[in-house]
């Protein structure tokens, strides 16, 4: 009896560590950061960019690059996945420059040159504060919001307090909740994870069309979830799969450029379902067969 009392102490003591650990070291596990020296000269072949410093009202400081297009379209607000700094995250830049818009990207709180504490709430409203920046120079409906991995939680967030001309999710994540749970299932994250990005629960009032690009080969955050996320919106939103496609290796498939180029350069059009067979139900009964 006092054997299993013990053990039983035993486990509940491992349990309780490693939930205290879980919960004031969760930050270390979930985000990879690159700091860079304030002197740090951004350079990127072939673009032409414009570094810029904006200061929250906790008094944090978001670096940022605005990556510039001839004749821009229309702007792309980049929000990246959890590790390094936009210094490496930058080169993606071009596949919207290319196409003639704008991108703004910017590193998170302890990111790059970016300081301050670093909390889901505050991440929310330092993403808000850039858009409302870029709103002051151009209309919403020339604003596309990417979210890739981490960042397609903000930009649901984001998508869903604004009005963007669209909303662009890269192998996004139902809950960070959800990921976290798949690695460790025994433990209580509904009470311990500070960053639950409940994307499914934000994508529900997202108004503007909803493009979700996902890998079918994605070990990380299985393909399966954007499937479950495209069902939330189904009228507003479109899935695309990048066949054989990874988490980290979506640009070096030709098919995740043509997509993109059709979901950025493209505008909505309204079909015309008459004559269509949207009405016509199958009968396990002949039509002609009498009753």
């Amino acid at each position: 009896m006092q054997n299993g009392l013990f053990i039983l102490l035993v486990i509940l003591g491992v349990y309780l560590v490693i939930s205290i650990i879980l919960y004031f070291f969760q930050d270390l596990f979930l985000f990879k950061p690159e700091k860079l020296p304030k002197e740090f000269q951004f350079y990127y072949e072939n673009q032409q960019t414009e570094e810029y410093n904006i200061e929250t009202r906790d008094g944090a400081i978001i670096n940022g690059l605005r990556f510039k297009a001839k004749d821009p379209k229309g702007v792309v607000f980049y929000l990246k996945g959890n590790s390094k700094s936009i210094k490496g995250w930058g080169k993606f830049a071009v596949d919207f420059t290319r196409h003639g818009y704008d991108v703004i990207m910017v590193d998170y709180r302890g990111f790059g040159k970016s300081t301050g504490r670093r909390t889901q709430k505050n991440i929310k409203r330092d993403m808000q504060l850039i858009y409302d920046k870029i709103k002051e120079k151009v209309s919403e409906k020339y604003i596309i919001l990417y979210g890739r991995s981490l960042g397609s939680g903000f930009a649901t967030k984001l998508a869903s307090m604004n009005n963007p001309r669209m909303l662009i999710l890269d192998a996004p994540y139902y809950s960070l909740s959800k990921v976290a749970k798949k690695f460790i299932p025994f433990m209580p994250l509904s009470l311990l994870i500070k960053f639950p990005m409940p994307t499914y629960k934000w994508l529900k009032y997202v108004n503007c069309p909803i493009h979700i690009i996902h890998g079918t080969d994605d070990r990380l955050i299985p393909y399966k979830t954007s499937v479950k996320l495209s069902k939330i919106k189904p009228k507003s939103t479109t899935l695309h799969s990048v066949i054989g496609g990874g988490h980290k290796d979506l640009n070096t498939f030709e098919s995740y450029h043509k997509m993109l180029s059709e979901i950025i350069n493209s505008r909505p059009k309204k079909v015309n379902l008459e004559g269509s067979s949207i009405h016509v139900k199958h009968s396990s009964k002949p039509t002609n067969a009498k009753a």
